[in-house]
């Protein structure tokens, strides 16, 4: 992806703001060389002409027009200061929009070894410098760009031979920009870079505070963040320091460009090849020489940082989504029973690792199904592949009959609702919590759901009741009510396939018969698979089906797997003597 192209694709949106934007550039340009123009007219007129009433008319014309002059230069540059951040603020709002949309997309192997921290800063940090490459780098280099050229033509006009004498320092700075944009760049790039690391770090301490102060490890962790603060500085005076070398070199290259017309330009007005107002006029038009010429070095310094942000961002947008809806999805004529087959299903995370091998399994619509087995063996990469959180490796998956990767990923998981062992709360009010299930639902509907997950009577002892904010990740609840607010969220969902993994582990007694007694209400009339431990929740199930060894080793009712005393046998047997 093009930095410029993905610039121009999100600006586009923007063309009136930057149309607006290049036209009062124009005209600050205009009012710029005009200044040191009506400065030479006043000057010519003082040395050449008498002092008398027409040059006092003279003076009062030229006054007047450099007035209006002075207002429409304000009024433009309101107007193109306005317009270029509004457009800029717009081109990032949209890139940041882009990014997350994008970053959605991507299954979960992608986050598998990427820090949160590092994809914030993705999303705020490098899309940041979009505003600066609209709202300032571009429009410098156009006015810049312009009034090189309007004062050269100018300088030309007047005298070429000493124009071209200030033309003499430009190739040493031309150099200069070039050979250190080589150079700045990559440093800007690892600047933002730091920042990332920077904004991971940050994310993990402060997620993990509660783990953090009961260690007693805040001097760890401060180092670590102090470390990362470290490098950033590190890393952006290293860029900065870069930039900062092309200064002294233009300055150094101005300074022989003025030496040069001091020298000459004095001889040549001595000598009356050259006019005092024409030598006071070369003079100032000089600074408007130099200067935009200076303001391009500047301004490559935000292009540079800007294309590094591009660049981290590219790296992101052509990742290409390794799970996405079919282009052509099928078309269900009735509403999904939630029939499930796995036919053959192999997977693996890392190549030759298989975590799952020649896997058949079907699961009857409406029939509760417990997957059951030692810890790492695959029960939650199985159920995983049902909503294509994970695509097959080989063999397939399907609802209804219907391969789940023909099918649209919005419908199916809205198929699908899920109560998982780490439930994962949202800050904001319990009513948000709830609703996230069924954002549309009525207040009847929501408290109904409470109901059924047994959620309401803890609710309603809350002093703002659903209003009450329950913190970041749900922190003001206890874990027993985190999961009966994930219940209820999946009775609001209403999806005709139900997955349970652990949703019952570390409560107590107590919680748990309430936890479960919702789950019961809940399983009804839907396609359940249960993931658990503690084998004493599955035994009613219609089928227990016991992976071993990253396969099926058996499957059956409770009582038929106790008969064949396998794996089933023994595990039972181990916690019926541990409860």
């Amino acid at each position: 992806m093009k930095p410029f192209n993905l610039l121009g694709k999100l600006a586009k949106k923007y063309w009136k703001l930057i149309l607006a934007t290049t036209l009062t550039m124009l005209g600050l340009v205009g009012a710029q060389l005009l200044i040191p123009w009506i400065i030479r007219l006043l000057i010519d007129r003082l040395t050449t002409q008498p002092l008398g009433q027409d040059t006092l008319d003279f003076i009062t014309r030229i006054s007047v027009i450099a007035l209006v002059v002075f207002v429409a230069r304000a009024l433009m540059q309101f107007t193109r200061s306005y317009a270029a951040h509004k457009a800029g603020w717009g081109v990032v709002s949209d890139a940041r929009k882009l990014v997350y949309e994008h970053i959605q997309k991507l299954s979960l192997r992608f986050y598998e070894d990427k820090q949160t921290g590092q994809l914030m800063s993705r999303i705020i940090n490098d899309t940041d410098l979009f505003e600066r490459m609209i709202s300032h780098a571009l429009p410098d280099i156009i006015v810049n760009t312009i009034t090189l050229v309007g004062v050269t033509a100018i300088l030309l006009s007047m005298n070429v031979n000493l124009t071209l004498l200030t033309l003499i320092p430009v190739p040493i700075i031309v150099f200069a920009v070039i050979g250190y944009s080589k150079l700045v760049r990559p440093a800007f790039k690892n600047r933002q870079q730091s920042v990332g690391e920077l904004n991971a770090v940050l994310n993990d301490n402060l997620s993990g505070i509660r783990e953090v102060k009961s260690f007693a490890r805040e001097e760890d962790a401060l180092e670590k963040v102090d470390g990362k603060i470290q490098l950033v500085l590190h890393k952006n005076l290293r860029a900065l320091k870069l930039m900062a070398i092309f200064n002294p070199i233009f300055d150094f290259a101005a300074g022989i460009g003025q030496l040069l017309v001091i020298y000459f330009g004095a001889r040549m007005a001595i000598a009356g090849s050259l006019s005092i107002a024409d030598l006071v006029a070369f003079f100032l038009y000089l600074d408007s020489f130099y200067t935009p010429v200076r303001g391009l070095g500047n301004s490559m310094e935000a292009v540079q940082e800007s294309l590094a942000g591009f660049e981290r961002i590219a790296d992101i947008l052509t990742v290409t989504p390794e799970i996405a809806s079919p282009e052509n999805p099928h078309v269900f004529n009735e509403p999904i029973l939630g029939g499930i087959r796995f036919e053959a299903v192999n997977f693996h995370y890392v190549e030759g690792e298989s975590v799952l091998k020649d896997i058949n399994l079907e699961i009857p619509a409406g029939d509760t199904i417990a997957l059951i087995g030692p810890t790492g063996v695959g029960k939650t990469t199985l159920v995983s592949l049902i909503p294509r959180f994970y695509d097959v490796i080989s063999g397939s998956v399907s609802i209804d009959g219907v391969d789940v990767r023909e099918i649209d990923l919005d419908q199916l998981h809205q198929s699908i609702s899920m109560v998982l062992q780490d439930v994962y709360l949202f800050h904001g009010s319990i009513r948000e919590n709830i609703l996230f299930g069924k954002p549309d639902a009525t207040e009847e509907e929501m408290i109904r759901a409470a109901e059924i997950a047994n959620a309401s009577e803890f609710i309603d002892r809350m002093p703002n009741g659903y209003d009450t904010l329950i913190g970041e990740r749900g922190v003001k609840l206890s874990g027993g009510q985190k999961q009966r607010l994930s219940i209820a969220r999946a009775v609001l969902k209403d999806s005709p396939i139900l997955i349970l993994d652990e949703a019952t582990s570390s409560v107590d007694t107590e919680t748990e018969l309430l936890i479960q007694q919702a789950l019961d209400r809940l399983i009804r009339g839907r396609t359940t698979i249960i993931i658990a431990h503690r084998l004493s929740t599955v035994r009613n199930a219609d089928k227990i089906v016991a992976l071993e060894g990253n396969r099926i080793v058996e499957a059956g009712t409770h009582g038929e797997l106790l008969e064949e005393k396998g794996l089933y046998y023994k595990l039972y047997n181990a916690q019926q003597q541990l409860y």
